[in-house]
């Protein structure tokens, strides 16, 4: 497969557009990557696939996926090994990615969600525990004034 093959799948996806992140050509949909061109190096692209996805393309095809190296493959960034690659399988990927940012209800706004709940929660919890302590101080200094009388 070509950077030009990959680009015309990609670019075939409902709302996909082009446009490019650290000097490599990416993948949009609805503002959000969904894969690249041309990293780490030509011969390659990178599709942004769930962790579970992409166990599954690179169990299914070792000498086309692997996982990018370091926190971003960990995170379900998976390289793309274009020689290698054939339509069939990198189409699919491309879809898969692509899905995973193009639906309202995407995991990705899910875990915003999510992310943004927990932190008002923690919020909450820490404003509660402040007002525990207060109490608490207050009910100890009541006590020990009345011990002192």
């Amino acid at each position: 497969m070509t950077e030009d093959d990959f680009r015309k799948i990609a670019l075939s996806l409902g709302g996909a557009t082009e446009s490019a992140h650290m000097h490599h050509p990416d993948f949009r949909v609805r503002g959000k990557i969904f894969a690249t061109l041309g990293y780490p190096n030509r011969d390659c692209a990178v599709v942004v696939l769930s962790p579970e996805k992409q166990k599954e393309f690179v169990r299914d095809h070792p000498d086309v996926f692997e996982p990018v190296k370091g926190i971003w493959g960990e995170r379900g960034n998976t390289k793309v090994n274009l020689p290698a690659a054939q339509t069939r399988e990198t189409e699919k990927a491309l879809r898969t990615a692509w899905t995973h940012f193009s639906s309202e209800g995407s995991t990705l706004n899910v875990s915003k969600d999510l992310r943004r709940l927990s932190k008002q929660t923690g919020a909450a919890r820490r404003g509660d525990m402040l007002k525990r302590e207060v109490k608490y101080r207050i009910a100890q200094k009541n006590k020990n004034r009345k011990r002192h009388r």
